[in-house]
């Protein structure tokens, strides 16, 4: 993909006249302008991506002093005495029990204070000694994730990535065209020149989009669930009226108002699904506790690294889930507390086939489905994309007129705008923010138009 060519700062070729010429220049304009409004967020995404592709592993490192202890495991607590020894170091409710993805790994026991936000509690699972206290979802890895998804921010701020993915969208599908060949010998996979020569720049943005621009599609596409309109949207569609459960799947128990994504991190297709309620309890029926509670979710055959949502309240459930690299291991499974038999007991394999297709987008995207193949996959477009973004500066720079932004020129025939206008049209309508974002700046463009031409009449003094 190219925001400027060589052929852009000289006459056009003859084989590029007329309405062919106008058409390049009409597509070259607003290639240039999807670029300057997201080339800067798709640098930031691309970093805090790279980063958080290898979450696991930095984590570990950042904060071995709390992550990492000695396995004992004839010594191994009972989860009930590894929450009373979180507790004894910070008061409050215990809403959350995380199983440890490996023996080697700290317990995390997430508390609700009576006042301010939930905790993350790191017991020594084997010696019960208390770890590390801090706000829950602090770790440098969730720090990077928030940032990614712009979430870190707020709600408002999160609707630019549902605008950065369809400008991205339209980046590749307009470099594409700017970079079909049209009879020229270089720059089509190849590159030319030296970096001290604008031409090498050209090439290796244009091979490098080539290159790189499937995976920004892929990106862009499966970043989408996670926009705060067109997500959200999706995953209403996509689940229905319960956000997440098979058709057939749910079992005849009420079902309470709180959601999964609430009480434990979830899949994106089960972040609205509700909980089932434990039926109200015979007078002096007592909980089957957490001990029994985790033992049904590893007879069950739960994934290490699962998480335990604590019931609060009479009829809350024990709520059971994990999502591991491997899409088919992953599952949800709510208790009765009090029977200890299964409410609900879903699979990936019971998703529909939009909600596995979603989730395996998402999975990709977070380099985990393929393992360490899928990280460097992805770490390498990552690369690419700043690549793309760092060549778009220096060609432009090396492009531009002293004193000018450096736009790329109007066709002589407008007209070719109408047809262009209809497929972006088409977009907007399909990514709601990305289409009023186009909007404005097609009033930005008529303005700067409308500027540029009153300068040129106005008389010189």
């Amino acid at each position: 993909m190219t925001d400027a060519t060589d052929r852009g700062a000289a006459p056009e070729p003859a084989a590029r006249s007329g309405g062919a010429s106008d058409l390049y220049r009409a597509v070259w304009r607003w290639h240039f302008y999807a670029g300057l409004l997201i080339l800067p967020f798709l640098i930031t995404l691309s970093i805090s991506g790279a980063i958080y592709l290898f979450r696991d592993e930095v984590d570990t490192w950042v904060h071995a002093d709390f992550l990492q202890v000695s396995p004992a495991e004839e010594q191994r607590l009972a989860p009930s005495e590894i929450i009373a020894a979180a507790l004894a170091a910070q008061p409050g409710t215990a809403v959350k029990y995380t199983d440890p993805l490996a023996d080697d790994l700290s317990t995390e026991i997430t508390v609700k204070p009576e006042t301010g936000g939930s905790m993350a509690v790191y017991v020594d699972q084997y010696s019960g000694k208390v770890l590390e206290v801090r706000p829950d979802r602090s770790t440098f890895s969730w720090t990077v994730r928030y940032l990614h998804s712009f979430r870190f921010f707020g709600a408002t701020p999160r609707m630019v990535i549902e605008i950065v993915a369809g400008w991205a969208i339209l980046l590749v599908l307009t470099g594409i065209y700017l970079w079909w060949p049209r009879g020229q010998r270089g720059g089509v996979v190849s590159v030319r020149g030296t970096p001290a020569r604008r031409v090498f720049w050209r090439d290796l943005h244009a091979v490098t989009g080539l290159f790189a621009g499937g995976f920004i599609l892929f990106l862009a596409i499966t970043g989408l669930p996670w926009s705060s309109v067109w997500g959200a949207k999706v995953n209403e569609w996509a689940n229905g009226s319960n956000f997440g459960y098979p058709s057939g799947l749910r079992i005849a128990v009420p079902m309470s108002e709180e959601h999964l994504d609430h009480v434990a991190p979830t899949s994106w297709s089960l972040e609205q699904a509700r909980i089932p309620e434990t039926a109200p309890p015979e007078a002096g029926m007592p909980s089957i506790g957490v001990d029994a509670a985790v033992g049904v979710f590893e007879e069950l055959g739960l994934h290490r690294g699962y998480a335990v949502a604590l019931p609060v309240t009479p009829t809350g459930v024990f709520s059971g889930s994990v999502y591991p690299d491997d899409l088919s291991r992953q599952r949800v499974v709510h208790l009765d507390q009090y029977s200890g038999e299964p409410l609900l007991d879903m699979t990936y394999a019971e998703y529909g086939p939009l909600g596995r297709a979603l989730e395996w987008g998402i999975n990709t995207h977070m380099g985990q489905t393929y393992g360490v193949a899928n990280q460097v996959v992805m770490l390498l477009a990552c690369l690419g994309i700043v690549l793309l973004a760092v060549s778009a500066a220096v060609m432009w720079w090396k492009r531009r007129p002293s004193g000018s932004l450096g736009v790329p020129p109007l066709p002589s025939d407008r007209r070719v705008f109408i047809g262009l206008f209809v497929l972006l049209g088409i977009g907007g309508a399909l990514f709601p923010l990305t289409g009023l974002s186009l909007l404005a700046m097609i009033a930005l463009d008529l303005i700067w138009q409308w500027s540029t031409n009153r300068r040129r009449e106005a008389p010189v003094a």
